[in-house]
């Protein structure tokens, strides 16, 4: 497919403003590694929170609602809707702490909770681990993404589309290792709105389109059980049509969210959700970012996608299962007229290069962070590590491109990901509110369910989600054994962290009292009620979508409810430092 110069101005003014912002604030990133990383502890809450619902905004993502529309009709989103528990979770109970702990990334937490060569050897693992195998993995799967697009799409021949891959991932390695954090955060906030007003764009077209005409036409048109907002629970699997074992249903709900190490959905908050908490101003801003990130997360994002992805379930009903994601591209393809190709293809590079710049930026800082300068090069000023830092991030890039060459399909990496994590998620949320958690705890909990998800596979041939529950329950009885056979953190070691981070919980020996409750109350009433609003909002705006306002109007009605419980909540708890 041809652009026209209108499409074509459009998409080099994006590339060239999101450029420009990095050049910008070139100067903030190059005192120090906080002001690279967490661009000096000086984010508003605001940019904060819309940088990381971009973030988690990739070029995959309405593909891949697309297919899972495509297999389970709307219901099917409940793959991730079930996350918000963990996300408001980590909100109103973890966001003030990790501001509070004052460290530069997730993994430096471990030295400063844990002690001893354990607590080193596993924050060198971890720094390596997730911020260059993992982050390689989630990039190439990202660089996919935008490869199916751009074959779909230009008909560009599939051993030539990773230059153009490469490109737009260049660009988005040199805003970032020029801008540092803040460069990132702000042009996260521009490409967010931009992909917006894109993906708004293109579900208005096409669902007023003539071959689907209109909600009516939609709703008359598509598969029996594809508008229900939840699955009709049975013995099918997510996948295999508008069904969804009840087993299965409830791993997602019930305990995927806290059980679970997932990339961007760790129990109690994790990766580059903790670099945005760590680097507002204040706890209480981490608080209103992290919310302001759940409430876009759900309610803001998803209904654009899920229109386009059942009006391609009508007008693409003979796509083989393996692309049934594509229905949203092709639909970009057909029904777009000159100038919105230009600009849907802009909120793509944007969607592709928020998520791109922040995992460069991220897994640079645990490289350099707490590998290099904590285990190679200790001597260097932090000149010096910024410097450093930029040339990890390009490296990066380099290592991800190589490795995207080799990849075909990474979807197994995801179910594999959430089954080799299960159990650890409790430690994580633990770690904070019992004092009695050790390294041993989070070495054993980190590597046990590998162990417990092979034998569950390959010698008890489970599948999911009985696999998921074997590992879960074996996973957790072991770090509980390990963890009470085990000594705990030395004194003085559990009272460095404790006065740092004034965490609320089991923290008799420390400080004397059986259970810290502090703010706990609000602070559960925070959780609950924003659950609420946002499951209220999102349910809302899609009934309001589809014209069934009875529902909306009760929907609408519970989410004004949370909203009262969430705002008492941030007015009587204290977040101070």
């Amino acid at each position: 497919m041809e652009l026209q110069w209108i499409d074509w101005s459009i998409i080099v003014l994006f590339l060239l403003i999101s450029l420009a912002i990095g050049f910008y604030y070139k100067k903030k990133a190059s005192g120090s590694l906080s002001d690279f990383f967490l661009g000096g502890r000086n984010l508003p809450w605001y940019i904060a929170g819309t940088s990381m619902v971009a973030t988690t905004f990739a070029a995959d993502t309405p593909l891949a609602v697309a297919e899972l529309v495509a297999n389970n009709g709307i219901a099917g989103n409940w793959l991730w809707w079930s996350f918000l528990l963990g996300g408001t979770l980590t909100t109103f109970f973890f966001a003030p702490l990790w501001r509070k702990a004052n460290v530069l990334t997730e993994v430096e937490l471990l030295e400063l909770r844990y002690s001893g060569k354990k607590a080193a050897i596993l924050r060198g693992f971890k720094a390596v681990y997730l911020g260059v195998f993992i982050n390689i993995l989630i990039i190439g799967w990202v660089n996919l993404a935008l490869n199916a697009l751009l074959v779909v799409f230009f008909d560009i021949p599939q051993n030539e589309v990773l230059y153009y891959t490469g490109a737009a991932m260049l660009l988005a390695a040199l805003y970032s290792s020029i801008g540092g954090l803040w460069g990132v955060a702000v042009t996260d906030a521009f490409q967010f709105t931009i992909a917006m007003i894109g993906t708004i764009v293109l579900a208005v077209i096409v669902v007023n389109s003539e071959q689907v005409g209109g909600i009516d036409g939609l709703t008359e048109k598509l598969p029996a059980g594809s508008l229900n907002f939840f699955p009709e629970l049975g013995d099918g699997n997510l996948g295999t049509g508008l069904m969804l074992s009840f087993g299965a249903f409830l791993a997602y709900a019930g305990f995927q969210w806290w059980a679970s190490w997932y990339p961007g959905a760790e129990p109690g908050g994790g990766g580059y959700v903790a670099q945005r908490m760590m680097s507002t101003k204040t706890p209480k801003d981490s608080v209103y970012a992290t919310l302001l990130f759940q409430i876009g997360h759900y309610c803001i994002r998803p209904w654009p996608w899920i229109i386009v992805a059942l009006c391609a379930v009508v007008l693409y009903p003979d796509l083989a299962e393996s692309d049934k994601k594509l229905g949203y591209v092709m639909a970009m393809k057909e029904f777009l007229p000159t100038g919105m190709k230009g600009l849907l293809l802009a909120a793509f590079l944007a969607a592709y290069m928020s998520t791109i710049s922040t995992q460069l930026n991220w897994g640079a800082g645990y490289v350099v962070n707490d590998f290099y300068s904590r285990f190679v090069k200790k001597d260097q000023t932090q000149k010096q590590l910024v410097f450093t830092s930029k040339i990890t991030t390009l490296l990066l890039m380099i290592l991800a491109l190589i490795a995207t060459s080799f990849m075909d399909s990474i979807s197994g990496v995801w179910t594999f990901l959430i089954e080799c994590g299960a159990g650890l998620g409790l430690v994580l949320i633990l770690r904070w509110y019992w004092s009695r958690i050790n390294a041993w705890s989070e070495i054993v909990a980190t590597i046990a369910p590998f162990a417990y998800y092979a034998m569950a596979k390959y010698v008890w041939l489970l599948e999911f989600p009985n696999s998921f529950f074997f590992t879960i329950a074996f996973t957790t009885i072991t770090w509980l054994v390990v963890t009470l056979l085990t000594k705990p953190e030395p004194k003085e070691q559990l009272l460095k962290f404790y006065n740092q981070v004034q965490p609320n919980g089991w923290w008799y020996s420390i400080s004397n009292q059986k259970i810290n409750k502090g703010n706990m109350g609000f602070k559960l009433l925070g959780w609950i009620s924003a659950v609420v609003l946002i499951y209220g909002t999102l349910f809302g705006i899609g009934y309001l979508i589809l014209g069934t306002y009875t529902n909306a109007v009760i929907s609408l009605v519970c989410a004004a409810l949370g909203g009262l419980g969430v705002k008492l909540s941030l007015n009587k708890s204290s977040y101070e430092l």
